[in-house]
């Protein structure tokens, strides 16, 4: 990464006004245009080589399912202690930038994202954390919030939607979690916008609520962030763990019901039946969204580890639509 003078303190990329003059600007809207692969840190105790493990099976899988040189970012999340009825323990992970360097040099052309909780860290403190990542080749940031045992404001550190407004300077791409089916997300969604989002990365789509919601998003602002649209590939051990129903969950509404539904049908598919499911839904998504104006990327992830199968899934979704070129992205022929 081309690193900018100081006072031009925008990344991943910025342009100045000239000589004479500090103020930063940036010379057009920058979108990722890309396909990005969820990778989350292995426990502490697993260490370097189960990362290094990891990057080379995404090596491999890539090769073999015939999309190498297709993935254009690892989005890493940043892990925290979460509700007690967690299907899977949570142990100590590593942290993202550690994780991070180790993984780097074995995907070449690969760039980063990731998610940062932020409720947890004073403003210096966090202002660190992300110059920290910026230098690293951190090219997007998702601002994330408390989980769910805590309350929306809880916290003695800065909220997603105030980062989102303070760090605009200090990060180029700043993302937030996208839920279509969550009550009040239209409002909530244009507040972050507002605020200084240029993405949205949705939660794990199960369903094409996405397509309503954007539809409904579209008519009544004129924000068009980008859209990471993200899907997740669900093995048969789901029947047994339900980490995934466990992920989207939202008791009481009827739409995310529907979601775990089929989440519940695809552990239970045999491989084709399962790919022709995943790729149905990827196909209902993509024609409904793909003219309303937002920028696209893809988000993909193997919830449970990557695998041939998970691999050979997206590969077919991308066969259907993949993101092209920053002018125009394409529905694949």
């Amino acid at each position: 990464m081309v690193m900018l003078p100081a006072e031009c303190d925008l990344w991943p990329w910025s342009t100045c006004r000239g000589e004479g003059s500090s103020r930063p600007m940036r010379s057009s809207l920058v979108t990722l245009n890309t396909i990005a692969l969820e990778l989350v840190p292995p426990n502490v105790e697993r260490g370097p080589e189960r990362a290094l493990e990891e990057a080379r099976k995404v090596l491999q899988f890539c090769a073999e399912s015939g999309i190498g040189g297709r993935i254009g970012h690892v989005m890493i999340p940043g892990m925290i202690a979460e509700d007690d009825d967690r299907p899977v323990e949570m142990k100590p992970k590593l942290d993202v930038l550690e994780f991070w360097s180790i993984i780097k040099p074995e995907l070449p052309g690969v760039n980063g994202l990731c998610t940062q909780v932020t409720v947890f860290m004073d403003e210096p403190s966090l202002r660190q954390r992300l110059t920290d990542l910026g230098a690293a080749g951190i090219e997007g940031v998702v601002f994330v919030g408390v989980p769910r045992t805590m309350k929306d404001g809880e916290g003695s550190g800065v909220a997603p939607t105030d980062a989102l407004s303070i760090y605009h300077r200090l990060v180029g791409n700043r993302g937030v979690i996208l839920i279509p089916t969550r009550d009040g997300e239209q409002g909530r969604f244009n507040f972050k916008c507002d605020q200084g989002a240029t993405f949205g990365m949705t939660q794990l789509l199960y369903s094409d609520a996405i397509v309503g919601f954007l539809t409904e998003f579209a008519k009544n602002t004129d924000h068009r962030p980008e859209i990471l649209l993200s899907f997740g590939f669900v093995p048969k051990v789901e029947n047994r763990v339900g980490l995934i129903n466990w992920l989207i969950q939202d008791p009481g509404n009827a739409g995310v019901a529907d979601e775990q539904a089929l989440v519940k049908k695809l552990a239970n598919s045999e491989p084709a039946q399962k790919r022709r499911l995943m790729v149905d839904l990827y196909k209902r998504v993509m024609d409904g969204v793909a003219d309303l104006g937002y920028p696209l990327s893809i988000h993909f992830e193997a919830t449970y580890g990557v695998s041939a199968a998970a691999f050979e899934t997206f590969a077919e979704m991308l066969a259907y639509w993949s993101p092209a070129s920053p002018e125009q992205p394409r529905r694949a022929v």
